[in-house]
């Protein structure tokens, strides 16, 4: 076979034509079948294949949305190159607006999987050995967990000189060093040797417009960037240079109560700055949030009543000058 002929599950995509092949993750009990659409767009021009994907965990609907967007509009459709594009990986789970897969399994702890073992375990191995080969980048959107709000940020490793530089061309207002976590998606595309720009933002069973407006021009900036973006589409310039976050903590709360979080997201705060309150039903208890350190509130939860121990904000305690 021509090496510029892609083979994914025994379908021959050339260059310039695009097609859509769907990987059959499993059948129901009432026999029918369950597919993921993957849709392949390839250029005449030879160039880089950037994979980008969505719904690992099937309540995270902002990137979902995201991944629409770019097909929609025809952002995946590159002057140069290959886009493979999976908006929503664990389909159960989307089906059922649930974070796991039916086997109870965190699509995003089993990588890279397992052709003979769990659900999830398979469906993980499917893309490890059926797209990531043929893949130079990849892009992953991902939304926070319920009820907590994520600013948009982008999460790389500290000192990989050509994701720092991808993570501020995406622009999102914030990048964020996190570890690699075994047996995440990220991590099996690292040892892979394919590098990954994991976006957070919004929160699970939620769409929103910001968030997703983010997600979507900071994928064009990356496509531009890597000669792939046709001229049609504008490619507009961040409107704040991104925070780069080191190091962060959580705030936990100190009481169960109802919960309301008065600072904005995004917001740099100082040391001592009320943040939010908690308080009872009854009008007998009001206690005030207040920031241990001058920071930056990258996340903030949303939830109208919380428990003792309860995370309720991420602030930054150490950013890069």
């Amino acid at each position: 076979m021509p090496k510029d002929i892609l083979n994914i599950l025994g379908v021959e995509v050339a260059p310039g034509k695009g097609v859509t092949v769907t990987f059959e993750v499993a059948k129901l009990h009432t026999r029918n079948t369950l597919e993921v659409p993957i849709i392949i767009e390839r250029s005449k021009k030879p160039g880089p294949t950037v994979l980008m994907t969505a719904g690992i965990h099937g309540d995270e609907v902002n990137g979902v949305e995201i991944v629409r967007q770019i097909i929609a509009k025809g952002i995946n459709k590159p002057k140069t190159g290959t886009t493979i594009c999976v908006p929503v990986i664990n389909v159960f789970g989307f089906l059922n607006m649930d974070r796991k897969f039916p086997d109870g399994r965190d699509l995003n702890r089993v990588f890279p999987g397992n052709a003979r073992g769990s659900l999830a375990s398979r469906v993980a191995n499917f893309v490890m050995t059926e797209l990531v080969p043929h893949v130079d980048f990849a892009m992953d959107f991902h939304t926070g967990g319920s009820d907590r709000f994520n600013a948009a940020q982008i999460r790389i490793v500290k000192d990989d000189a050509r994701l720092t530089e991808l993570a501020h061309v995406f622009g999102a207002p914030f990048i964020y060093y996190s570890q690699n976590l075994n047996k995440t998606f990220r991590n099996a595309c690292d040892k892979a040797g394919v590098p990954m720009l994991l976006f957070e933002g919004g929160k699970s069973f939620n769409i929103h417009s910001n968030i997703t407006n983010t997600g979507v021009n900071g994928a064009k900036r990356v496509l531009h960037h890597l000669g792939m973006l046709r001229s049609k589409y504008k490619v507009s310039q961040p409107k704040v240079n991104a925070v780069v976050i080191e190091e962060s903590k959580w705030l936990r709360a100190k009481y169960s109560g109802m919960f309301k979080a008065t600072v904005k997201i995004n917001a740099k705060v100082t040391k001592g700055d009320v943040l939010g309150n908690i308080t009872d039903p009854y009008g007998s208890f009001n206690y005030f949030v207040k920031a241990p350190n001058t920071g930056y509130i990258f996340n903030v939860n949303e939830s109208p009543i919380i428990y003792q121990g309860d995370a309720i904000f991420h602030i930054s305690t150490e950013i890069e000058n």
